[in-house]
């Protein structure tokens, strides 16, 4: 009896909502405690205590994703809700505007031939490869491109969340270090590099920042998804 009710409660819905919502606010909290270290990152730590249920608990990941996948359809309207911040800043924005547009395209395609090509320097096979190439976008527009490329959708949405918590754990110190100060600067090399996370990262610690990372993080998924399936045609084709 209690082997049926317990299996009940993982396949509900309710289930995966519940425990992506209380991992990420015990993140929330932990970050808080350690003073927003960057290895406190609440997405990290998030997304372990979500592993860690799903390893004592035996739940698979399609039972997770009955309910989770409700929380991931949001993705898309807090993207787009970016755009406000970024209004804020619109002035800063119409003076740098061709420097930013160059950029954002460079940095892009940086992003996709850099992972791509390593991949391929280790021997991945070409689904894994496409599924890394969408590494530097935010995680709707990975796992669309993915699964109409050939990739693996849940193997692309697994590279943006690792690349943008190191985007997010290392941006942050790196630029301290170099002793680089100006806001739409960072913003927008998190924004390219490490998509959302990146960028709830920073606006942390500057508003301007957030908002031109989150400016960023849009262009580069607009222009990752008009040039890669045209780069992966092309590479078919050679």
């Amino acid at each position: 009896m209690s082997g049926a009710i317990s299996q009940t409660v993982l396949d509900s819905p309710l289930t995966g909502i519940f425990v992506t919502l209380l991992a990420y606010r015990l993140a929330l909290a932990a970050n808080r405690r350690c003073d927003g270290h960057p290895l406190s990152n609440p997405v990290l730590l998030g997304v372990l205590l979500v592993l860690g249920w799903l390893w004592l608990s035996g739940s698979s990941y399609q039972q997770y994703m009955n309910g989770a996948r409700f929380i991931q359809l949001m993705l898309g309207p807090a993207t787009v809700a970016l755009a406000v911040p970024l209004y804020g800043n619109l002035s800063r924005l119409k003076r740098a505007v061709m420097p930013l547009s160059v950029s954002i395209c460079v940095g892009g395609l940086t992003g996709m031939l850099s992972a791509a090509g390593l991949g391929w320097w280790l021997g991945l096979d070409a689904p894994v490869l496409v599924s890394l190439a969408t590494r530097a976008v935010t995680t709707p527009i990975a796992m669309s491109l993915a699964g109409s490329l050939g990739g693996v959708p849940e193997l692309a949405a697994m590279f943006v969340i690792v690349s943008g918590i190191v985007g997010a754990v290392i941006a942050p110190p790196l630029f301290a270090l170099l002793g680089w100060h100006d806001d739409m600067l960072l913003g927008v090399a998190t924004g390219v590099s490490a998509h959302g996370i990146g960028t709830a990262r920073v606006f942390h610690l500057s508003e301007a920042a957030g908002a031109f990372a989150g400016l960023a993080m849009g262009l580069n998924g607009v222009f990752t998804a008009m040039l890669l399936p045209w780069l992966v045609r092309w590479v078919h084709l050679g």
